[in-house]
């Protein structure tokens, strides 16, 4: 990927290059005819190669669009107003617009790379090495030689190289750059594992199921870099706009260089040449460039802007989107939820660092969320070291030493070993603990509502959005959520193909102008998420699944992101209407001093390339939107 980027980068610069090698050309040209003057023939000769030299590839892209039956573009404007004013004489200014018109392409090229530059560094996850295990020896290599079915070895502290599947080992990963989120990720024989993510425990073998081009930060800059194929409303009715408004204004040109002089006077040469010279000038200050290039550079520069702030779109039309819709449906788990275990609740018999204590050494012998939760609340490490530890499968885990026999799971394991418990009847997960047959006491287990769920949701209400949660949760713990955060109504029980049905109801039953926001973990709600006007996928940047059925990724696993691309949204649609109001108005005011003979070819260049060129800055204020606010509150990350 990274010697991808060079090339093109190289390419750029040689662009850059040729253009200011020939503007200084011109510039001394120029500045010889006006006062030393020059023959004709050398001016000609002269301001063709300068011509030539600078628009040799807008001459073949015309050529070659005519071929392909594509004749009317901007390429073909450009190639007959300057032919033209070449055959009148018009030297310096045939050349100026072909210069001036590709300064406008450096600055379009200058945007699209700060934005791609910008999603690079957000995604710079790049391992420096990866080492190949193969008959039994160690060899480092580069990431970009590491081979399908290669089995490469990562340890502690390094970076996996590319996607590929563990085959020996268990450990931790963090995934945050990719994800955003900060738990890690535990991983064993058959699990996933992502190029970036860093090993923090024991040496894990994988095998390679990728290569390092076609790795997760490839695709996820390929989805941004390519957000255009599904274009916005505004970008599409450019496209239609120029689809007609060109042949129309060639044919105005055409009528505007032989209907007058014949009406006038047939025999003038000189009228002849007059009315060919408006034409030629209309044609330069008709040609669309600018608001083909400029509106789309609109979007783009949204979002390259919503990319730094970890928010990736999967087309424009989804920017423009997201700022319309007025029905937002969650789901709960991982979504308004953490998705993470955390005690909520100590329900001692008696001592409560007592049954942390004793429930730590029973599951010391677990990997499972709920475990992890109870190391945490104790916040000590224990020493089972001599205990002999036994998982009761859907039970919970059983502990023999030198304390005598403990158990902890569901209130089942405890009273099928006769044990006595006083049930719990609060929302969450119970693990009951005893000792030696005694009972003694309850940890109550539940996943966390997000610290930014109440916050986000009382904004979309607050605009006038109406928010729903789709869960398979039972009624209780669905309805204690929903109160929670604010939700306006909730639907508990469901099972996948249940959400489907009711995302279906949603859609047929909305109003014509409503817009329905699906937000969920990109994975299960796969379905659900293709069915919404906006699918929003959280903290699913690694999975497949998750970006093919996603509109929308929240790379940091951050609901306010949806607060931050409906702002994003809305700015960029201001700008690309700025741009479409600015461009006609100018260039309808200068086409009529055109027509009228008013207007030089000087000022065909500016109502051409200039006003393009004020639209793309206009277009990149979105870019720097982005930078201003790096330091941002709400723990997003720019």
């Amino acid at each position: 990927m990274k010697d991808k980027d060079k090339n093109k980068l190289s390419k750029n610069q040689i662009r850059l290059i040729r253009f200011c090698v020939c503007l200084a050309t011109f510039i001394v040209l120029y500045a010889v005819g006006k006062t030393v003057g020059m023959p004709w023939y050398v001016g000609l000769a002269t301001y063709l190669v300068v011509y030539f030299a600078i628009g040799y590839d807008v001459l073949y892209r015309a050529a070659r669009n005519i071929v392909h039956g594509q004749v009317f573009d901007e390429n073909f404007l450009m190639c007959v107003a300057t032919v033209g004013a070449f055959a009148i004489g018009e030297y310096p200014e045939a050349a100026a617009v072909m210069l001036f018109y590709q300064l406008g392409e450096l600055f379009q090229d200058y945007a699209v790379g700060k934005s791609r530059k910008s999603i690079a560094s957000l995604m710079d996850i790049r391992p420096d090495k990866a080492v190949i295990f193969k008959d039994g020896q160690e060899t480092e290599v580069a990431p970009e030689e590491v081979k399908i079915g290669d089995v490469i070895v990562v340890k502690a502290g390094e970076k996996i190289p590319v996607d590929g599947v563990v085959i020996k080992g268990e450990g931790s990963l963090d995934t945050s750059a990719l994800t955003g989120e900060s738990m890690p990720q535990t991983v064993s024989e058959n699990s996933i594992v992502l190029s970036g993510a860093i090993n923090l425990s024991s040496v894990l073998y994988i095998r390679a199921e990728k290569e390092f081009y076609d790795s997760t930060v490839a695709k996820i800059l390929d989805m941004v870099e390519n957000a255009s194929a599904k274009k916005a409303k505004a970008e599409n009715f450019i496209t239609r706009f120029a689809r007609y408004y060109t042949p129309a204004v060639v044919i105005t040109a055409v009528v505007l260089a032989i209907l007058p002089p014949l009406v006038i006077d047939m025999r003038s040469g000189a009228v002849w040449i007059s009315w060919l010279n408006r034409a030629l000038t209309f044609l330069v200050i008709s040609c669309p460039c600018a608001l083909v290039i400029s509106v789309p550079m609109s979007f783009f520069g949204g979002i390259g802007c919503a990319s730094r702030k970890g928010i990736l779109f999967k087309g424009t039309s989804y920017l423009e989107l997201i700022d319309k819709a007025n029905i937002f449906v969650f789901d709960k788990t991982g979504t308004l939820t953490k998705g993470t275990f955390d005690v909520k609740k100590v329900i001692p018999a008696e001592n409560r660092d007592e049954i942390l204590r004793v429930a730590c050494i029973a599951e010391s012998g677990s990997l499972h969320p709920i475990a992890k939760s109870i190391y945490k609340a104790y916040g000590k490490s224990v020493d089972s070291s001599e205990y002999q530890i036994t998982e009761r499968s859907g039970r919970g885990m059983e502990a023999t030493g030198p304390e005598g026999r403990i158990l902890c799971g569901s209130g089942r394991l405890l009273v099928e070993n006769g044990v006595a418990i006083i049930p719990v009847e609060e929302v969450g997960s119970v693990v009951y603990v005893a000792k030696d047959g005694q009972y003694l006491g309850a940890i109550l287990i539940a996943d966390t509502v997000r610290d930014d769920a109440k916050e986000v949701i009382k904004e979309l209400k607050a605009q006038g959005a109406k928010t729903v949660m789709l869960t398979g949760d039972n009624e209780k713990y669905a309805r204690a959520v929903a109160e929670e955060v604010g939700i306006d109504d909730f639907k508990f029980g469901l099972l996948p193909a249940d959400k489907v049905v009711e995302m279906e109801a949603i859609m047929e039953n909305k109003g014509k102008k409503d817009k329905v926001v699906y937000v969920g973990d990109g994975v299960n709600d796969a379905p659900v998420l293709m069915r919404a006007d906006v699918g929003v996928s959280m903290g699913g940047v690694g999975s497949d699944s998750a970006v093919e059925a996603s509109d929308m990724v929240l790379m940091h696993d951050n609901l306010t992101g949806l607060v931050s691309a409906r702002k994003i949204s809305k700015k960029t649609l201001k700008l690309a209407y700025e741009n479409i109001v600015f461009i006609l108005l100018v260039k309808a005011v200068v086409l009529i001093l055109g027509a009228q003979g008013l207007a030089s070819m000087w000022l065909a260049v500016f109502a051409d390339v200039g006003v393009m060129m004020l639209a793309v800055l206009n277009a990149l204020r979105m870019s720097r939107e982005g930078l201003k606010k790096k330091a941002e509150k709400s723990g997003e990350k720019a």
